[in-house]
């Protein structure tokens, strides 16, 4: 049974730093791509960083050069890490991993960014 466990959401003030955390079971980790999503309130869902088996990474436009997204195949675990964050990346965040033409997706986390 695949599933997909996040922490490390909260409460951040603008230009601070959180790092999100996803163990996934069920899988053989290391040859799946694997996600990041996020859901602001009243927005679609959106692919905020994208990593595949072989580490090569991808960004929205919005996140480029401000988070970073890496794996650690001998925990099972993929890691958002998110600087110089903005009120706008307010939202709840999704690990996401395609396994066998089904999406997975974790609870989510939520991150606000605010003073």
């Amino acid at each position: 049974q695949v599933q997909l466990v996040e922490s490390g959401g909260g409460l951040v003030q603008p230009g601070g730093s959180l790092r999100l955390s996803c163990a996934a079971l069920g899988i053989v980790f290391r040859i799946y791509d694997m996600a990041w999503y996020r859901q602001a309130p009243g927005k679609q869902r959106e692919v905020v960083a994208h990593i595949t088996s072989g580490r090569t990474t991808n960004y929205t436009d919005s996140t480029k050069g401000r988070f970073t997204i890496f794996r650690d195949n001998a925990k099972n675990m993929v890691y958002l890490q998110m600087n110089r964050l903005k009120p706008e990346d307010t939202a709840e965040y999704f690990c996401n991993v395609n396994y066998d033409r089904v999406h997975y997706w974790g609870k989510g986390v939520l991150v606000t960014v605010s003073s």
